[in-house]
């Protein structure tokens, strides 16, 4: 049995995204900072017959990501599927005239750091499989900048940057990377943006393996 292992887990996408890997048979592995949040969202997964396990994170401290990641892979088998959707800080979203160096440390090391070391962690075990997806999910500033949130603008810029490079770089050993970009916000009464239908996109993502940027509903011109 292999793993999906969650970044960012939530009562909202991500224990919709949860609940969609588990029934399809794989273990979950939450990651999220706080543990009282993860002991719910487990008991919530429990009682749909899935095997769940909560694991204490910080995206902005990578060596307990890392550490969350490879206990994950070694308790509840290896990660096949590594979805890195945590909620940006309400912080990172400043107008750009008002953003300055140093209010891009923690955008950066959320959106590129974060990601890098994640993925660094679940890819032996990935190539081992000979199979893999990682699924990254932003906001539309990831494909259009937008100078009232400029943090996440320039970080996620990034993070879409390193996510295509590894597409790229990946897809020759069976591993898919794909970006899913959610324009609005997600609501459970949205039609393309709801919790359960972001899930299933994802799921589809990962089942159809076809292209890098996907959209869940075209952005507002």
């Amino acid at each position: 049995m292999t793993t999906f292992a969650l970044i960012g887990a939530g009562p909202g996408l991500g224990l919709a995204t949860a609940r969609r890997f588990g029934t399809a048979g794989h273990t979950v592995a939450l990651i999220a900072r706080n543990t009282e949040k993860l002991d719910s969202l487990t008991a919530e997964l429990a009682r749909g017959g899935i095997k769940a396990r909560g694991f204490a994170a910080d995206v902005l401290d990578i060596e307990s990501l890392a550490a969350a990641l490879y206990t994950a892979g070694t308790s509840l088998g290896p990660v096949e599927i590594l979805q890195y959707s945590p909620v940006p800080r309400a912080d990172f979203m400043q107008p750009v005239l008002d953003t300055g160096a140093d209010d891009l440390d923690a955008p950066l090391a959320f959106s590129v750091k974060g990601p890098v070391t994640a993925v660094k962690a679940v890819l032996p075990g990935m190539r081992d499989l000979g199979r893999g997806t990682v699924l990254f999910v932003n906001g539309s500033s990831a494909a259009r900048p937008n100078p009232n949130v400029a943090g996440t603008s320039v970080a996620f810029a990034a993070e879409s940057a390193y996510a295509r490079m590894l597409h790229d770089a990946l897809a020759p050993q069976n591993i898919h990377v794909a970006q899913l970009i959610v324009p609005g916000a997600i609501r459970p009464d949205a039609e393309h943006s709801s919790p359960d239908v972001l899930a299933q996109r994802l799921y589809a993502i990962h089942t159809e393996r076809d292209g890098f940027r996907h959209y869940s509903e075209p952005l507002p011109d």
